[in-house]
Protein backbone atom coordinates (compact mmCIF):
# COMPACT_ATOMS: atom_id res chain seq x y z
CA UNK A 1 0.00 0.00 0.00
CA UNK A 2 1.62 3.17 -0.76
CA UNK A 3 2.37 5.64 2.37
CA UNK A 4 -0.41 8.34 1.46
CA UNK A 5 -3.04 5.94 1.30
CA UNK A 6 -1.55 4.23 4.47
CA UNK A 7 -1.51 7.42 6.42
CA UNK A 8 -4.81 8.14 4.85
CA UNK A 9 -6.58 5.53 6.44
CA UNK A 10 -4.71 5.82 9.69
CA UNK A 11 -6.31 9.22 10.31
CA UNK A 12 -9.83 8.05 8.69
CA UNK A 13 -9.59 5.15 11.83
CA UNK A 14 -8.85 7.69 14.18
CA UNK A 15 -11.95 10.24 13.75
CA UNK A 16 -14.35 7.66 12.92
CA UNK A 17 -14.36 6.69 16.62
CA UNK A 18 -17.53 5.48 17.93
CA UNK A 19 -18.53 8.70 20.47
CA UNK A 20 -21.35 10.46 18.96
CA UNK A 21 -21.30 13.90 16.82
CA UNK A 22 -23.12 16.98 17.22
CA UNK A 23 -23.69 19.53 15.00
CA UNK A 24 -24.22 23.15 15.36
CA UNK A 25 -24.88 25.74 12.86
CA UNK A 26 -24.26 29.57 14.05
CA UNK A 27 -24.61 32.96 12.18
CA UNK A 28 -22.47 35.21 13.79
CA UNK A 29 -24.48 38.66 13.22
CA UNK A 30 -24.80 42.21 14.95
CA UNK A 31 -27.67 43.84 16.55
CA UNK A 32 -29.02 46.37 18.71
CA UNK A 33 -28.37 44.72 22.72
CA UNK A 34 -29.32 46.85 26.01
CA UNK A 35 -27.59 44.99 28.92
CA UNK A 36 -26.98 48.57 30.81
CA UNK A 37 -30.64 49.87 29.38
CA UNK A 38 -28.68 52.42 26.87
CA UNK A 39 -28.74 50.67 23.26
CA UNK A 40 -25.54 49.67 22.01
CA UNK A 41 -24.12 47.31 18.83
CA UNK A 42 -23.82 43.36 20.30
CA UNK A 43 -21.75 40.36 18.46
CA UNK A 44 -25.11 37.61 18.26
CA UNK A 45 -25.05 34.27 17.51
CA UNK A 46 -28.19 32.56 15.91
CA UNK A 47 -29.69 35.88 17.31
CA UNK A 48 -28.60 35.18 20.85
CA UNK A 49 -26.89 37.58 23.59
CA UNK A 50 -25.39 35.22 25.12
CA UNK A 51 -24.85 32.75 22.40
CA UNK A 52 -26.47 29.39 22.58
CA UNK A 53 -24.82 26.94 24.65
CA UNK A 54 -23.15 23.63 24.37
CA UNK A 55 -24.38 20.89 25.93
CA UNK A 56 -21.89 17.76 24.98
CA UNK A 57 -20.44 14.71 26.99
CA UNK A 58 -16.66 13.74 27.45
CA UNK A 59 -15.42 12.41 24.68
CA UNK A 60 -18.17 13.84 22.12
CA UNK A 61 -17.33 15.24 18.47
CA UNK A 62 -18.70 19.44 18.18
CA UNK A 63 -18.91 19.76 14.41
CA UNK A 64 -19.78 24.11 14.62
CA UNK A 65 -20.23 25.46 11.43
CA UNK A 66 -19.68 28.94 11.83
CA UNK A 67 -21.05 31.59 9.64
CA UNK A 68 -19.20 34.91 9.73
CA UNK A 69 -22.17 37.76 8.70
CA UNK A 70 -20.14 40.67 10.25
CA UNK A 71 -18.07 43.44 8.63
CA UNK A 72 -14.85 42.22 9.52
CA UNK A 73 -12.98 38.93 10.18
CA UNK A 74 -14.17 36.53 13.32
CA UNK A 75 -12.55 33.47 15.26
CA UNK A 76 -14.23 31.65 17.90
CA UNK A 77 -12.14 30.13 21.02
CA UNK A 78 -13.02 27.67 23.23
CA UNK A 79 -11.86 28.49 26.53
CA UNK A 80 -10.54 25.48 27.96
CA UNK A 81 -11.31 23.10 25.70
CA UNK A 82 -7.87 21.08 24.52
CA UNK A 83 -8.63 19.90 21.67
CA UNK A 84 -6.11 17.19 21.60
CA UNK A 85 -3.26 17.05 18.88
CA UNK A 86 -5.03 19.44 17.18
CA UNK A 87 -4.10 23.21 17.69
CA UNK A 88 -5.44 24.32 14.64
CA UNK A 89 -8.95 24.15 16.01
CA UNK A 90 -7.85 26.17 19.13
CA UNK A 91 -9.15 29.91 16.94
CA UNK A 92 -7.10 32.34 18.43
CA UNK A 93 -4.95 34.63 15.61
CA UNK A 94 -1.61 32.34 16.55
CA UNK A 95 -3.55 28.33 15.61
CA UNK A 96 -6.35 29.32 13.43
CA UNK A 97 -7.13 31.87 10.16
CA UNK A 98 -10.37 33.87 10.62
CA UNK A 99 -13.33 33.69 9.34
CA UNK A 100 -13.40 36.25 6.40
CA UNK A 101 -16.87 38.21 6.35
CA UNK A 102 -19.71 36.65 4.05
CA UNK A 103 -17.42 33.28 4.50
CA UNK A 104 -17.74 30.10 6.97
CA UNK A 105 -15.57 27.48 8.36
CA UNK A 106 -16.31 24.49 10.40
CA UNK A 107 -15.00 23.82 13.81
CA UNK A 108 -14.00 20.02 14.46
CA UNK A 109 -13.91 19.64 18.31
CA UNK A 110 -13.60 16.66 20.42
CA UNK A 111 -14.19 16.79 24.23
CA UNK A 112 -11.41 14.27 24.65
CA UNK A 113 -11.02 12.96 28.24
CA UNK A 114 -12.30 16.17 29.38
CA UNK A 115 -15.53 17.09 31.95
CA UNK A 116 -16.70 20.17 33.59
CA UNK A 117 -17.68 24.06 33.35
CA UNK A 118 -15.89 25.85 30.10
CA UNK A 119 -17.13 28.97 28.17
CA UNK A 120 -16.57 30.05 24.68
CA UNK A 121 -15.60 33.51 23.11
CA UNK A 122 -14.27 35.81 19.99
CA UNK A 123 -10.70 36.10 20.39
CA UNK A 124 -10.16 38.71 17.42
CA UNK A 125 -9.48 42.16 18.07
CA UNK A 126 -11.80 43.36 20.91
CA UNK A 127 -15.09 41.54 19.42
CA UNK A 128 -15.13 39.75 22.98
CA UNK A 129 -16.38 43.57 24.48
CA UNK A 130 -19.46 42.63 22.27
CA UNK A 131 -20.53 39.58 23.31
CA UNK A 132 -20.61 36.23 20.88
CA UNK A 133 -20.05 34.11 24.43
CA UNK A 134 -21.50 31.03 25.51
CA UNK A 135 -21.28 28.05 27.99
CA UNK A 136 -19.91 24.91 27.58
CA UNK A 137 -21.19 21.52 29.48
CA UNK A 138 -18.88 18.63 29.22
CA UNK A 139 -20.84 16.06 31.60
CA UNK A 140 -19.45 12.87 32.66
CA UNK A 141 -20.55 9.35 30.29
CA UNK A 142 -23.69 7.39 31.81
CA UNK A 143 -21.31 4.88 33.64
CA UNK A 144 -18.84 6.80 35.28
CA UNK A 145 -19.82 8.13 38.76
CA UNK A 146 -19.72 11.37 39.93
CA UNK A 147 -18.91 12.54 43.43
CA UNK A 148 -22.83 14.11 43.82
CA UNK A 149 -26.55 13.11 43.52
CA UNK A 150 -27.90 14.72 40.09
CA UNK A 151 -28.99 17.75 40.80
CA UNK A 152 -32.84 19.04 40.01
CA UNK A 153 -31.62 21.15 37.24
CA UNK A 154 -28.05 22.53 36.23
CA UNK A 155 -27.73 26.34 35.33
CA UNK A 156 -24.86 28.28 33.48
CA UNK A 157 -24.02 31.73 34.93
CA UNK A 158 -22.03 33.75 32.92
CA UNK A 159 -20.97 37.01 34.74
CA UNK A 160 -18.64 39.68 33.80
CA UNK A 161 -17.57 43.17 33.69
CA UNK A 162 -19.09 45.73 30.96
CA UNK A 163 -18.61 48.58 28.78
CA UNK A 164 -21.87 50.60 27.26
CA UNK A 165 -19.08 51.58 24.43
CA UNK A 166 -18.67 49.96 21.14
CA UNK A 167 -16.48 46.96 20.44
CA UNK A 168 -14.50 49.49 18.26
CA UNK A 169 -14.87 52.46 20.43
CA UNK A 170 -12.97 50.13 23.08
CA UNK A 171 -10.19 48.99 20.28
CA UNK A 172 -9.70 52.40 19.41
CA UNK A 173 -8.68 53.66 22.85
CA UNK A 174 -6.57 50.49 23.08
CA UNK A 175 -4.93 51.24 19.40
CA UNK A 176 -4.55 55.10 20.09
CA UNK A 177 -1.66 54.38 23.08
CA UNK A 178 -3.97 54.28 26.33
CA UNK A 179 -5.54 52.91 28.75
CA UNK A 180 -9.20 52.01 29.21
CA UNK A 181 -11.37 53.64 31.52
CA UNK A 182 -13.46 51.79 34.25
CA UNK A 183 -16.34 49.83 33.40
CA UNK A 184 -19.47 50.80 33.61
CA UNK A 185 -21.51 47.71 34.95
CA UNK A 186 -21.29 44.00 35.82
CA UNK A 187 -23.47 41.40 33.75
CA UNK A 188 -25.24 38.17 34.88
CA UNK A 189 -25.99 36.22 31.44
CA UNK A 190 -26.33 39.31 29.30
CA UNK A 191 -28.30 41.13 31.67
CA UNK A 192 -27.86 44.22 33.82
CA UNK A 193 -29.14 44.43 37.69
CA UNK A 194 -32.35 43.01 38.60
CA UNK A 195 -32.99 41.12 35.56
CA UNK A 196 -31.81 37.49 35.40
CA UNK A 197 -33.61 35.04 37.75
CA UNK A 198 -33.36 31.26 38.71
CA UNK A 199 -35.80 29.38 40.06
CA UNK A 200 -35.91 26.38 42.40
CA UNK A 201 -38.24 23.84 44.21
CA UNK A 202 -37.64 23.83 47.71
CA UNK A 203 -36.01 21.20 49.40
CA UNK A 204 -34.42 20.17 45.95
CA UNK A 205 -30.71 20.91 45.22
CA UNK A 206 -29.08 23.01 42.29
CA UNK A 207 -25.82 22.79 40.10
CA UNK A 208 -24.82 26.26 39.31
CA UNK A 209 -21.53 26.62 36.61
CA UNK A 210 -20.13 30.30 37.12
CA UNK A 211 -17.59 31.30 34.78
CA UNK A 212 -15.64 34.90 34.59
CA UNK A 213 -16.16 36.01 31.09
CA UNK A 214 -15.01 39.77 31.61
CA UNK A 215 -13.16 41.65 30.44
CA UNK A 216 -10.96 43.69 33.30
CA UNK A 217 -11.99 42.59 37.07
CA UNK A 218 -12.10 39.65 39.48
CA UNK A 219 -15.62 39.33 40.84
CA UNK A 220 -17.65 37.78 44.27
CA UNK A 221 -20.40 36.05 43.56
CA UNK A 222 -22.48 35.17 46.65
CA UNK A 223 -26.36 34.45 47.31
CA UNK A 224 -28.65 36.07 50.13
CA UNK A 225 -28.86 33.40 52.89
CA UNK A 226 -28.04 29.90 50.70
CA UNK A 227 -24.34 28.60 50.81
CA UNK A 228 -22.31 27.47 47.89
CA UNK A 229 -20.59 23.90 47.79
CA UNK A 230 -18.06 23.92 45.06
CA UNK A 231 -17.44 20.65 43.53
CA UNK A 232 -15.73 21.21 40.19
CA UNK A 233 -13.28 23.80 38.97
CA UNK A 234 -12.41 23.72 35.21
CA UNK A 235 -12.66 20.09 34.86
CA UNK A 236 -11.59 18.93 38.39
CA UNK A 237 -13.72 17.57 41.04
CA UNK A 238 -12.78 19.34 44.23
CA UNK A 239 -13.62 18.70 47.50
CA UNK A 240 -16.35 19.81 48.80
CA UNK A 241 -16.09 22.94 50.42
CA UNK A 242 -19.17 25.39 51.85
CA UNK A 243 -18.50 28.57 51.09
CA UNK A 244 -20.72 32.28 51.33
CA UNK A 245 -19.28 33.62 48.76
CA UNK A 246 -16.80 32.95 45.92
CA UNK A 247 -13.83 34.81 44.12
CA UNK A 248 -13.96 34.06 40.53
CA UNK A 249 -10.60 35.86 38.97
CA UNK A 250 -10.87 36.58 34.92
CA UNK A 251 -11.58 33.40 32.53
CA UNK A 252 -12.42 31.01 35.32
CA UNK A 253 -15.27 28.48 35.76
CA UNK A 254 -16.40 26.72 38.72
CA UNK A 255 -19.60 24.22 39.58
CA UNK A 256 -21.06 25.21 42.97
CA UNK A 257 -24.43 23.19 44.59
CA UNK A 258 -27.10 25.11 45.91
CA UNK A 259 -30.05 23.57 47.95
CA UNK A 260 -33.09 25.43 48.58
CA UNK A 261 -33.33 25.05 52.30
CA UNK A 262 -34.78 28.30 53.53
CA UNK A 263 -38.07 30.21 53.40
CA UNK A 264 -39.76 30.31 50.23
CA UNK A 265 -39.77 33.39 48.79
CA UNK A 266 -36.86 35.46 46.30
CA UNK A 267 -33.24 36.05 47.27
CA UNK A 268 -30.87 38.21 46.00
CA UNK A 269 -28.07 37.18 44.01
CA UNK A 270 -24.82 39.69 44.03
CA UNK A 271 -21.77 40.01 42.03
CA UNK A 272 -19.40 42.84 42.80
CA UNK A 273 -16.06 43.68 41.72
CA UNK A 274 -12.90 43.06 43.67
CA UNK A 275 -9.98 44.77 44.47
CA UNK A 276 -11.68 47.95 43.17
CA UNK A 277 -12.37 51.43 43.97
CA UNK A 278 -15.16 52.08 43.88
CA UNK A 279 -16.66 48.73 43.72
CA UNK A 280 -19.31 47.80 40.42
CA UNK A 281 -22.26 45.90 42.03
CA UNK A 282 -25.46 44.06 39.92
CA UNK A 283 -27.89 41.71 41.62
CA UNK A 284 -29.83 38.75 40.42
CA UNK A 285 -32.48 37.09 41.67
CA UNK A 286 -32.99 33.24 43.43
CA UNK A 287 -36.54 32.22 43.36
CA UNK A 288 -38.44 29.73 44.84
CA UNK A 289 -40.97 27.66 43.06
CA UNK A 290 -44.78 29.14 43.82
CA UNK A 291 -43.85 32.25 46.41
CA UNK A 292 -44.77 35.59 45.69
CA UNK A 293 -42.45 37.26 48.42
CA UNK A 294 -40.18 39.71 46.81
CA UNK A 295 -36.25 39.83 48.45
CA UNK A 296 -35.79 42.28 51.18
CA UNK A 297 -33.46 43.03 53.66
CA UNK A 298 -29.97 44.20 52.99
CA UNK A 299 -27.81 42.55 50.11
CA UNK A 300 -25.79 40.01 51.28
CA UNK A 301 -22.03 41.55 52.01
CA UNK A 302 -18.89 40.84 50.36
CA UNK A 303 -15.17 40.86 50.49
CA UNK A 304 -13.55 43.98 48.62
CA UNK A 305 -9.86 44.52 48.25
CA UNK A 306 -9.02 42.04 51.16
CA UNK A 307 -6.15 39.75 49.06
CA UNK A 308 -5.44 37.34 51.86
CA UNK A 309 -9.20 36.59 52.28
CA UNK A 310 -9.28 35.59 48.76
CA UNK A 311 -5.61 34.15 48.47
CA UNK A 312 -6.87 31.54 51.68
CA UNK A 313 -10.11 31.12 50.04
CA UNK A 314 -7.83 29.78 46.62
CA UNK A 315 -5.54 27.70 48.68
CA UNK A 316 -9.19 25.61 50.35
CA UNK A 317 -9.97 24.41 46.38
CA UNK A 318 -7.97 21.82 46.28
CA UNK A 319 -8.84 18.21 44.10
CA UNK A 320 -11.37 15.51 45.20
CA UNK A 321 -8.50 12.63 44.61
CA UNK A 322 -11.03 9.62 45.31
CA UNK A 323 -13.40 11.08 42.67
CA UNK A 324 -13.63 9.67 39.04
CA UNK A 325 -12.36 12.52 36.44
CA UNK A 326 -13.63 11.71 32.98
CA UNK A 327 -12.12 8.12 33.11
CA UNK A 328 -13.38 5.12 35.59
CA UNK A 329 -9.85 6.06 37.64
CA UNK A 330 -9.40 8.74 40.92
CA UNK A 331 -7.98 11.62 40.53
CA UNK A 332 -5.89 10.97 42.78
CA UNK A 333 -4.33 8.18 40.41
CA UNK A 334 -1.77 10.80 39.07
CA UNK A 335 0.91 11.45 41.85
CA UNK A 336 2.16 14.87 40.33
CA UNK A 337 4.37 15.65 43.33
CA UNK A 338 6.54 12.55 42.49
CA UNK A 339 7.91 13.05 39.34
CA UNK A 340 10.72 15.53 39.04
CA UNK A 341 10.46 18.36 36.89
CA UNK A 342 12.87 19.04 33.61
CA UNK A 343 12.81 22.71 33.57
CA UNK A 344 11.40 25.93 35.12
CA UNK A 345 9.82 29.14 33.12
CA UNK A 346 9.74 32.70 34.93
CA UNK A 347 7.23 34.62 33.51
CA UNK A 348 6.73 38.10 35.36
CA UNK A 349 4.32 40.97 33.28
CA UNK A 350 5.13 44.22 33.14
CA UNK A 351 3.50 47.63 31.79
CA UNK A 352 5.16 50.59 29.95
CA UNK A 353 5.46 52.44 26.69
CA UNK A 354 6.61 51.97 23.66
CA UNK A 355 6.57 54.50 21.08
CA UNK A 356 4.52 56.85 23.33
CA UNK A 357 1.71 53.81 23.64
CA UNK A 358 1.02 51.84 26.06
CA UNK A 359 1.80 48.29 25.94
CA UNK A 360 2.11 45.22 28.24
CA UNK A 361 4.67 42.56 28.36
CA UNK A 362 5.61 38.94 29.55
CA UNK A 363 9.42 38.44 30.59
CA UNK A 364 9.78 42.18 28.82
CA UNK A 365 8.54 40.76 25.32
CA UNK A 366 4.86 42.72 24.44
CA UNK A 367 3.51 40.02 21.60
CA UNK A 368 3.35 41.29 18.30
CA UNK A 369 1.22 39.15 16.11
CA UNK A 370 3.03 37.42 12.97
CA UNK A 371 1.23 38.00 9.34
CA UNK A 372 0.47 34.58 9.48
CA UNK A 373 -0.90 32.25 12.09
CA UNK A 374 1.68 30.68 13.90
CA UNK A 375 0.92 27.26 13.80
CA UNK A 376 -0.11 27.31 9.77
CA UNK A 377 3.13 28.76 9.46
CA UNK A 378 4.97 26.10 11.27
CA UNK A 379 2.91 23.16 8.90
CA UNK A 380 3.94 24.66 6.17
CA UNK A 381 7.36 25.44 7.14
CA UNK A 382 7.42 28.97 6.18
CA UNK A 383 10.86 31.02 7.95
CA UNK A 384 10.22 34.30 9.18
CA UNK A 385 7.24 34.30 10.73
CA UNK A 386 8.50 34.03 14.07
CA UNK A 387 11.09 32.28 16.40
CA UNK A 388 11.41 29.74 19.15
CA UNK A 389 12.98 31.58 21.75
CA UNK A 390 12.15 34.93 20.91
CA UNK A 391 10.95 34.97 24.78
CA UNK A 392 13.50 34.61 27.78
CA UNK A 393 12.17 31.57 29.88
CA UNK A 394 13.11 33.75 33.02
CA UNK A 395 12.70 37.93 33.51
CA UNK A 396 14.94 39.74 32.17
CA UNK A 397 13.72 43.01 33.81
CA UNK A 398 14.99 45.26 30.66
CA UNK A 399 12.25 47.68 28.97
CA UNK A 400 9.46 46.65 26.97
CA UNK A 401 10.66 45.94 23.12
CA UNK A 402 7.86 44.59 20.53
CA UNK A 403 8.41 39.94 19.29
CA UNK A 404 6.19 37.52 17.97
CA UNK A 405 6.90 36.21 21.12
CA UNK A 406 7.34 32.11 21.01
CA UNK A 407 8.63 29.72 24.22
CA UNK A 408 9.89 26.02 23.29
CA UNK A 409 9.49 23.07 24.92
CA UNK A 410 9.95 19.33 24.88
CA UNK A 411 7.01 17.12 24.16
CA UNK A 412 6.07 14.85 27.19
CA UNK A 413 8.48 17.16 29.39
CA UNK A 414 7.47 18.11 32.53
CA UNK A 415 7.77 21.19 33.90
CA UNK A 416 7.52 23.77 36.29
CA UNK A 417 6.22 27.34 35.32
CA UNK A 418 6.14 30.66 38.02
CA UNK A 419 4.08 33.58 37.32
CA UNK A 420 5.73 36.46 38.54
CA UNK A 421 3.25 39.70 39.57
CA UNK A 422 5.59 42.61 40.70
CA UNK A 423 2.27 45.13 39.92
CA UNK A 424 -0.67 46.24 42.27
CA UNK A 425 -3.11 44.09 40.20
CA UNK A 426 -4.30 40.82 39.98
CA UNK A 427 -3.33 38.87 37.18
CA UNK A 428 -5.47 36.09 35.61
CA UNK A 429 -3.70 33.59 33.24
CA UNK A 430 -4.88 31.14 30.63
CA UNK A 431 -2.95 28.24 29.06
CA UNK A 432 -4.61 26.68 26.08
CA UNK A 433 -4.65 22.95 25.49
CA UNK A 434 -3.83 21.94 28.77
CA UNK A 435 -4.59 21.48 32.67
CA UNK A 436 -2.22 22.22 35.43
CA UNK A 437 -1.39 21.54 38.81
CA UNK A 438 -2.02 24.59 41.02
CA UNK A 439 1.36 23.81 43.38
CA UNK A 440 1.62 27.09 45.02
CA UNK A 441 0.98 30.98 45.72
CA UNK A 442 2.21 33.60 47.88
CA UNK A 443 3.16 37.09 48.04
CA UNK A 444 6.53 38.56 47.67
CA UNK A 445 9.55 37.19 45.10
CA UNK A 446 9.27 33.59 44.69
CA UNK A 447 12.62 31.93 45.00
CA UNK A 448 13.69 28.13 45.16
CA UNK A 449 12.94 27.68 49.18
CA UNK A 450 9.62 28.55 47.94
CA UNK A 451 8.66 24.82 46.82
CA UNK A 452 9.52 24.35 50.36
CA UNK A 453 5.44 25.32 51.09
CA UNK A 454 4.10 23.68 47.56
CA UNK A 455 1.29 21.57 47.52
CA UNK A 456 2.44 17.66 46.32
CA UNK A 457 -0.76 16.27 47.03
CA UNK A 458 -4.17 17.68 45.78
CA UNK A 459 -3.30 20.80 44.06
CA UNK A 460 -6.36 21.68 41.72
CA UNK A 461 -6.01 20.79 38.11
CA UNK A 462 -7.29 23.65 35.67
CA UNK A 463 -6.73 25.97 32.81
CA UNK A 464 -6.54 29.66 34.39
CA UNK A 465 -5.29 30.99 37.25
CA UNK A 466 -4.66 34.28 39.43
CA UNK A 467 -1.35 35.53 40.35
CA UNK A 468 -2.31 38.12 43.21
CA UNK A 469 -0.64 41.70 43.76
CA UNK A 470 3.45 41.62 44.55
CA UNK A 471 2.39 38.28 44.47
CA UNK A 472 3.34 34.71 43.00
CA UNK A 473 1.73 31.49 41.78
CA UNK A 474 3.53 27.87 40.57
CA UNK A 475 2.28 25.72 38.95
CA UNK A 476 3.45 22.25 37.14
CA UNK A 477 2.31 21.21 33.65
CA UNK A 478 2.99 17.85 32.03
CA UNK A 479 3.60 18.62 28.01
CA UNK A 480 1.27 15.77 26.55
CA UNK A 481 -0.05 17.75 23.98
CA UNK A 482 1.70 18.50 20.66
CA UNK A 483 1.30 22.04 19.30
CA UNK A 484 1.19 25.90 19.64
CA UNK A 485 -0.55 27.20 22.50
CA UNK A 486 -1.76 29.94 23.29
CA UNK A 487 -0.49 31.63 26.72
CA UNK A 488 -2.05 34.82 27.91
CA UNK A 489 -3.48 37.22 29.86
CA UNK A 490 -6.93 37.11 30.74
CA UNK A 491 -7.35 41.04 31.13
CA UNK A 492 -8.53 41.36 27.35
CA UNK A 493 -6.74 44.80 27.20
CA UNK A 494 -3.67 43.59 28.13
CA UNK A 495 -3.56 40.28 26.17
CA UNK A 496 -4.65 42.79 22.99
CA UNK A 497 -1.78 45.02 24.13
CA UNK A 498 0.56 42.22 24.10
CA UNK A 499 1.09 40.37 27.62
CA UNK A 500 0.62 37.03 25.60
CA UNK A 501 2.61 34.44 24.00
CA UNK A 502 2.77 30.90 22.38
CA UNK A 503 4.31 27.62 24.09
CA UNK A 504 5.68 25.77 20.71
CA UNK A 505 5.80 21.89 21.99
CA UNK A 506 7.32 19.89 19.76
CA UNK A 507 8.01 16.31 18.43
CA UNK A 508 10.20 15.68 15.84
CA UNK A 509 7.52 12.79 15.34
CA UNK A 510 5.47 12.70 12.65
CA UNK A 511 2.82 9.91 14.03
CA UNK A 512 -0.87 10.82 14.30
CA UNK A 513 -0.81 9.53 17.28
CA UNK A 514 1.04 12.82 18.64
CA UNK A 515 -0.60 15.15 16.22
CA UNK A 516 -3.23 15.64 13.49
CA UNK A 517 -2.56 17.41 10.17
CA UNK A 518 -3.70 20.04 9.30
CA UNK A 519 -7.77 20.51 8.81
CA UNK A 520 -8.63 19.50 5.56
CA UNK A 521 -11.21 22.57 5.46
CA UNK A 522 -7.97 24.97 7.19
CA UNK A 523 -8.78 28.69 5.79
CA UNK A 524 -5.37 29.52 4.63
CA UNK A 525 -4.04 33.31 4.94
CA UNK A 526 -1.03 35.34 4.94
CA UNK A 527 2.28 34.00 3.71
CA UNK A 528 -0.08 30.40 3.43
CA UNK A 529 -1.73 32.09 1.04
CA UNK A 530 -2.52 29.97 -2.08
CA UNK A 531 -1.31 26.42 -0.36
CA UNK A 532 -3.21 23.43 -0.38
CA UNK A 533 -3.99 21.94 3.06
CA UNK A 534 -3.95 18.16 2.46
CA UNK A 535 -5.31 15.65 0.41
CA UNK A 536 -7.98 13.90 2.68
Amino acid sequence: MPLRLAVAFAFLAIVAAEDPYRFFTWNITYGTIWPLGVPQQGILINGQFPGPEIYSVTNDNIIVNVFNSLDEPFLIHWNGIQNRRNSFEDGVYGTTCPIPPGKNFTYILQMKDQIGSFFYFPSLGFHKAAGGFGGIRILSRPLIPVPFDNPADDFSVLIGDWYASNHTALRGILDGGNKLPFPDGILINGRGPNVTSFTLQQGKTYRFRICNVGLQNSLNFRIQGHKMKVVEVEGTHTLQISYSSLDIHLGQCMSVLVTADQQPQDYYIVVSSRFTTPVLLTTGFLRYSGSNTPASGPLPGGPTTEIDWSLNQARSIRTNLTASGPRPNPQGSYHYGMINTTKTIRLASSAGQVDNKQRYAINSVSFKPADTPLKVADYFKIDGVFRVGSVSDSPTYGGIYLDTAVLGADYRAFIEIVFQNDEDIVQSYHLSGYSFFVVGMDGGQWNSASRNEYNLRDGVSRCTVQVYPKAWTAIYLALDNVGMWNLRSECWARQYLGQQLYLRVYTASTSLRDEYPIPKNALLCGRASGRRTRPL
